[in-house]
């Protein structure tokens, strides 16, 4: 998981993603994430749930990208986005979504992505809990 330094790295997730007020390096002012690592969520409006493993405090991902949605529902840049490992009734996949778009899942059903086993653990009341490994 990205971190600002060394000495972040005594700081929990919650305080990490907990702190997002400064000005961006263009210039934009990031706001706190709703969502924080190990939290699942849905998509509001397309048929794909997930878990984040990452955030980023506002976009970044290509120009190219963001201009492939459709206009009517592209979302803001200046959002926090989260990498999801996401699937739906047919695949597994990593999924790049904005804010706007994700409302928490609460059907309480385990994910099954092939990739989870690596980066989270759950514990006993079925949370996804970074793996120790990649908590830095």
């Amino acid at each position: 998981m990205r971190r600002g330094n060394a000495a972040d790295d005594n700081l929990s997730d919650a305080s990490y993603f907990g702190v997002m007020t400064d000005l961006s390096p263009t210039g934009t002012q990031t706001r706190t994430a709703k969502f924080g690592l190990g939290a699942v969520v849905r998509h509001r409006i397309y048929p794909f749930r997930g878990v984040v493993f990452d955030v980023d405090p506002i976009f970044d991902n290509t120009e190219e990208w963001w201009l492939a949605i459709p206009e009517e529902v592209r979302p803001r840049k200046d959002q926090p986005f989260y990498h999801l490992l996401a699937e739906n009734a047919e695949s597994e996949y990593v999924a790049y979504v904005s804010e706007q778009n994700l409302v928490p899942d609460t059907s309480g059903e385990a994910l099954r992505h092939a990739g989870i086993p690596e980066v989270f653990e759950r514990d006993s009341d079925g949370a996804y809990r970074l793996r120790s490994a990649h908590a830095n």
